[in-house]
């Protein structure tokens, strides 16, 4: 029998197990988005308070978006995922864009009062 000899080059290409090990996130990190989701809850708390007529359901969505933007980059780690992750991620924002554009097609098309 033959002995295998291995030599580790440390300019050899990293295997592909390297590249799924996770990313280490500061506590600190975790702690400042959290606090940013409080202060986007409070906001979103404090504009259901102000009369601004059809602007109410528009802020709430953006504070809505920013919330689960931050939760989505951050706390499911996309931001430090390779990058079919987030051509995933994309896809399925994407995906729900269309519906939502073509949802609001029928709505603004129907003709409301008119029959």
């Amino acid at each position: 029998m033959s002995e295998h000899n291995v030599q580790h080059d440390s300019h050899a290409p990293k295997d592909h197990d390297d590249a799924l090990e996770g990313h280490i996130v500061s506590p600190i990190i975790y702690l400042i988005i959290f606090g940013a989701l409080l202060v986007g809850t409070a906001l979103t708390i404090g504009a259901s308070y102000v009369e601004m007529g059809p602007w109410n359901p528009i802020v709430a969505i953006a504070i809505a978006v920013v919330k689960a933007t931050l939760v989505v980059l951050f706390f499911m780690h996309v931001k430090y995922s390779p990058k079919l992750t987030k051509l995933t991620v994309g896809a399925g924002v994407f995906t729900f864009l269309i519906l939502i554009f073509m949802t609001l097609s029928d709505y603004i098309s129907r003709a409301w009062g008119r029959w």
